[in-house]
């Protein structure tokens, strides 16, 4: 899936890599499934993870395009929840992790002769579409950020943590963002084989 990695074995790399057993002490996002009733074009109702309905603004998500994969309801979002105006809590950021899942791929960037990617599954899990070196095993959303963790073939008992911002979610089409490298993945219906029909490496 990537060319390169923003990772090192055990360490915080220069792009912001962070360290798995971190995440849950860490992470302000706050999580919930989307109400339709009370959702409407620029406000989001949600029931949080602790059973508190929560009323949201989308405007600064919206203004900022950071309203990603659209809202409808009992989906499950993560939400950046700040203070805004009025009183009324307000969104800087909204991923509908329903849209999210699934298989990403995208020509291999090296040759482009065959396809490579992720999948994103219910539940945390991760699994590495067509790359014999690299091999995902889960993912989460950690402030707003997609974070995929693996092992590197040879990497011994080493994770390696690779994090991502979320440039676009649409229906098709997943951009994300690591440094200055953009990866831009379409949704598979299946996973991609090989060029030989070999079984693809996930």
């Amino acid at each position: 899936m990537l060319v390169t990695t923003s990772c090192e074995k055990k360490k915080k790399a220069p792009m912001e890599v962070i360290e798995v057993n971190d995440l849950s002490n860490t992470d302000k996002t706050t999580y919930g499934v989307v109400v339709g009733g009370g959702t409407s074009m620029n406000e989001l109702q949600m029931v949080t993870d602790s059973g508190d309905t929560l009323n949201v603004s989308l405007i600064p998500a919206k203004d900022a395009g950071k309203n990603f994969g659209g809202l409808s309801s009992g989906d499950r979002v993560a939400v950046m929840v700040v203070d805004g105006q009025d009183g009324m809590k307000a969104a800087e950021e909204v991923i509908n992790i329903n849209s999210l899942l699934g298989i990403w791929t995208m020509p291999n960037p090296l040759d482009g002769s065959d396809y490579v990617g992720v999948v994103l599954k219910e539940g945390g899990v991760a699994e590495s579409v067509n790359q014999s070196t690299l091999f995902y095993k889960s993912w989460k959303i950690f402030n707003g950020r997609l974070v995929l963790t693996g092992d590197r073939e040879g990497g011994g008992d080493f994770e390696e943590t690779d994090t991502f911002d979320i440039k676009s979610l649409g229906a098709d089409s997943l951009i994300l963002q690591n440094g200055e490298d953009l990866f831009e993945y379409g949704r598979s219906a299946t996973v991609p084989k090989l060029p030989d029909d070999r079984d693809g490496l996930i």
